[in-house]
């Protein structure tokens, strides 16, 4: 498809500016200048992934869907720590690469390119879009795109090749898998813009898909979900009333169509296989999880317990322009912050409590808590402190202890720093939710520079006890990891 090129204006676009600007060299440096100490138990490999575009957007830009994978990884053994950044680069990287300049537009425009231009085996496909997150399991590092093939990717950081689990996956999983801690198994979901419109599988622990994929009975359009959760009985699926709406995209519309009479429904599919079950609520969105449980305090039937869900609520879904006037501050928003839901597949109800109506984003737990019961949360957070933050950008980092909610959160304050999602870094052989640290990527507001930020689980407030001086400005992106050497 072709379109008018000169109609858009990526200067003009707030993510590909500023903190979000790409970068475009890739660095490999060693013996970071270190501000502190660095804990000489940490010993792995911290990765991020991100929207970072190889050459300048054409057609449009849709943060934060839109963007090539860049991976920055913060390797630390023996209170010592290197840096390297690397491109995920797919066949149609590596052809914008060969041409020197972007060849594909961005969602929304759909600019695609033909054989003259990439060979028939790309022309009029769209592009790979690894850019959201990363995940090891099995032995394989994949970066992770929405909802289609994520690609495998070498401990250096080079990429091998999309990963199709050995050809039973061809179609791809989503961004956010959740891999069960006690059973290995990674569960994932996959949307579709034809049928069957949504489906969920199960990769053993050997990265053989052991169930799937196998369509959710009930949805019968498109729609976006961005994120799901894992209970020890179920994967968790909650399903907002944003749907695709390709039509109103060709002709200039919004791509989705949000249609709040339809309320959002949460679908728990068993992980044995069996029927699914539905609750439903009024409409709301929601980007991330926190984590999932089967609630201690079941229903009246043992074999049919609820569901303790915690995520990130939104009012709505907003994308592109509408976002930024959905993220400024104006005060308190309704049905915005972190929530506690309870989900009755008995009665099929939704019962929701607000916890913290605070701009916040990314929440994160401990890993190795993924499907049970947590004690401990953390999440980006605006301070209400700072002008001109831009939706996906915080200045503190909070943390939630589940056991005493009446205590409120403990905060810490990046004063300058834009922070980014916190990902738990767990001391070796201590089990404690609060044995560890907190990681994740800073970058300050007056200077560009970056640093990688490690903070005490076990007293946050008191903020950073090393600070690793990045050499280069890290964008501000999306999800991380923290990978032990030794798991």
């Amino acid at each position: 498809m072709t379109t008018d090129r000169t109609a858009f204006d990526p200067t003009r676009v707030a993510y590909l500016s500023g903190r979000f600007a790409p970068v475009t060299e890739e660095v490999d440096a060693v013996d970071l200048e270190i501000e502190g100490r660095l804990p000489d138990e940490l010993d792995g490999l911290y990765l991020r992934n991100g929207p970072n575009p190889r050459f300048t957007p054409i057609g449009s830009y849709l943060y934060p869907l839109d963007g090539d994978g860049m991976l920055h990884g913060v390797w630390m053994s023996g209170g010592r720590a290197r840096y390297r950044n690397r491109f995920v680069r797919t066949p149609g990287v590596l052809a914008e690469e060969k041409a020197g300049h972007a060849l594909w537009g961005g969602l929304e425009s759909m600019i695609t390119p033909d054989a003259e231009q990439v060979g028939p085996d790309l022309a009029g496909t769209f592009k790979d879009l690894p850019d959201i997150n990363v995940v090891r399991h099995a032995g394989r590092l994949l970066a992770l795109a929405e909802s289609a093939c994520p690609f495998r990717i070498s401990p250096g950081l080079e990429t091998v090749g999309r990963e199709t689990f050995d050809g039973a996956l061809p179609a791809g999983i989503t961004a956010h898998p959740k891999v069960d801690p006690v059973t290995g198994e990674m569960a994932v979901f996959r949307y579709d813009l034809e049928p069957p419109w949504l489906t969920w599988s199960l990769i053993g622990p050997t990265g053989t898909v052991v169930a799937g994929p196998t369509p959710v009975p009930g949805v019968d359009e498109p729609l976006m979900i961005h994120d799901m959760a894992l209970t020890a009985r179920h994967l968790v699926l909650v399903l907002a009333p944003a749907f695709f709406d390709l039509a109103a995209a060709l002709h200039g519309g919004s791509l989705i169509d949000w249609r709040p009479e339809s309320g959002t429904r949460v679908a728990l599919v068993p992980r044995d296989g069996g029927p699914v079950r539905w609750a439903s609520d009024e409409a709301f969105w929601m980007w991330h999880t926190v984590n999932a449980y089967d609630a201690s305090d079941v229903s009246l039937d043992q074999a049919d317990p609820r569901v303790v869900l915690d995520y990130v609520q939104w009012p709505r879904l907003d994308l592109g322009p509408s976002a930024d006037r959905a993220g400024a501050r104006s005060g308190p928003e309704a049905g915005r912050g972190l929530v506690r839901a309870v989900v009755d597949p008995g009665t099929g109800r939704v019962h929701r409590t607000l916890v913290d109506d605070a701009r916040v984003e990314f929440p994160r737990v401990d890993d190795r808590r993924i499907g049970r019961r947590h004690r401990r949360i953390a999440v980006a957070a605006d301070s209400g402190t700072t002008e001109g933050l831009l939706p996906g950008e915080f200045d503190a980092v909070r943390w939630y202890d589940t056991d005493h909610p009446q205590d409120g959160p403990v905060e810490w304050r990046g004063g300058n720093l834009s922070l980014g999602e916190p990902a738990f870094a767990a001391e070796p052989g201590r089990p404690g939710e609060d044995d560890g640290y907190w990681l994740t990527f800073a970058t300050d507001r007056t200077d560009g520079s970056s640093s990688l930020l490690v903070i005490p689980a076990r007293d946050p407030a008191s903020g950073p006890v090393a600070r690793l001086r990045i050499p280069v400005r890290v964008p501000l992106g999306l999800h991380g990891v923290w990978l032990p050497t030794q798991e």
